[in-house]
């Protein structure tokens, strides 16, 4: 158990912190299995900038890498311009 009042509010800061990134991840893949079970076009270019946006926050907050970001948009996008 922590000794100091400084790591005691640290946990409490960790915990809540991981919890809002967690929620922001998994809006984020939901989001993206919307997008990939759309049928239309028209519909899946519209919520194409949406999910592209939600992607990029993840990897600037370092919740995803970089890397894995521009693979997302990338495979994405071409889903959706193959439609």
């Amino acid at each position: 158990m922590a000794n100091h009042k400084s790591a005691l509010k640290r946990i409490r800061r960790n915990e809540a912190v991981r919890l809002r990134n967690r929620y922001q991840h998994k809006t984020t893949r939901n989001a993206i299995k919307r997008l990939r079970a759309e049928e239309t076009k028209k519909d899946a270019e519209a919520l194409l900038p949406s999910v592209v946006s939600m992607i990029d926050r993840l990897a600037k907050r370092n919740i995803i890498h970089d890397n894995k970001a521009a693979n997302l948009k990338s495979k994405l996008a071409k889903h959706v311009a193959a439609l």
